[in-house]
């Protein structure tokens, strides 16, 4: 009997740890990581016409990826359920959240293991502002605004 893969569907055999067809880790525990050292390094430019305000992946699996931001809650994190899915095990399974709060978006931690950084500093909530520079688990994001 075998199970499917909550990313892509493909059948799974039981006991395996990472989907065959996607790489999706089926098991285990969210690892440790270092802050990554940001001085001197020049950002990817930003992808041509973001939304309103978007979040733009410059470093990990999904680079130059971008997820436009609205009025609903945008959620971060290793879960496939997540807005936002970063499929590494430094990334908590839910690690942060993006909330619309009257003309400003504000990210907050969700009680992750290796916490989220802006700009190298540890937060666990902060007003976003235009390139804000977000380090969740290994990624980092940007924050944009039109």
């Amino acid at each position: 009997m075998s199970e499917t893969c909550p990313v892509c569907g493909a059948p799974v055999a039981p006991g395996e740890t990472v989907c065959g067809a996607c790489g999706f880790k089926l098991l285990g525990t969210t690892q440790r990581f270092e802050p990554i050292d940001l001085a001197g390094e020049a950002p990817a430019p930003a992808p041509a016409a973001p939304a309103a305000a978007a979040l733009t992946v410059l470093r990990g699996r999904q680079a130059g990826a971008s997820y436009a931001l609205g009025e609903e809650p945008v959620t971060i994190g290793r879960s496939p359920q997540c807005t936002v899915f970063l499929n590494d095990m430094t990334v908590s399974r839910s690690h942060a959240a993006v909330e619309r709060e009257g003309d400003a978006y504000v990210i907050r931690d969700d009680n992750s293991f290796n916490g989220v950084w802006i700009n190298g500093a540890n937060v666990e909530a902060k007003v976003l502002v235009p390139g804000d520079l977000i380090q969740i688990g290994s990624f980092c994001l940007r924050y944009d605004e039109a």
